[in-house]
């Protein structure tokens, strides 16, 4: 995601699939706990590389072919702790808060050209990145993060999928430059 080089080289393989690409969902993403005055060149560098680079290499990636056909949706896949920001995850709330703005930026300046960008920023969801930041105590069980979801269970990847699949569609078509919380009312 953050060598522009190989995203260009992946987005060229489905491209020669395809012809062209009008549809692009970004959601890869790293993450890690540490203390503010702990935190290392390195540890920002690739939560800033991999989560706002990697978007922004990926969309500009695409954009071209959005332009050309007059048509295009794109979601990013940011999270709550970019709205919210995270103790111990400076470097992550930001990265992920810069996706929320780049977002909103890229919706200004290609709404007219038939394209929506649109971002779904989930709080809790169960992932295997969460499952991992819980195997390192990072996080507490599932019930605890439960009882912070006022819906009273975690997000599923088919929550997101759904919304995410919707803002994809035609009919999604006058919704663009919003932030979607899909977080069972943790982030309102």
């Amino acid at each position: 995601m953050s060598d522009r080089a190989s995203v260009d080289k992946a987005i060229a393989a489905v491209r020669s699939e395809l012809e062209s690409i009008g549809i692009l969902v970004t959601s890869a993403g790293v993450s890690g706990f540490v203390r503010f005055e702990q935190l290392t060149v390195d540890d920002w560098s690739r939560s800033i590389d991999v989560n706002l680079t990697g978007t922004i290499n990926c969309a500009q990636s695409v954009i071209g072919d959005m332009v050309a056909a007059g048509w295009g949706r794109i979601v990013t896949i940011s999270s709550a702790a970019g709205q919210t920001g995270v103790a111990r995850q400076v470097h992550y709330s930001a990265s992920r808060g810069g996706v929320i703005a780049l977002t909103k930026a890229l919706a200004l300046e290609y709404a007219a050209a038939g394209i929506t960008v649109n971002t779904i920023p989930p709080f809790t969801a169960d992932t295997p990145m969460l499952r991992s930041m819980q195997q390192s105590k990072y996080l507490p069980k599932i019930e605890v993060l439960e009882r912070m979801v006022p819906a009273g269970r975690l997000g599923t990847g088919d929550d997101i999928g759904a919304v995410c699949a919707f803002l994809c569609t035609d009919e999604a078509g006058y919704v663009t430059g919003q932030v979607v919380g899909v977080n069972g009312g943790a982030v309102t």
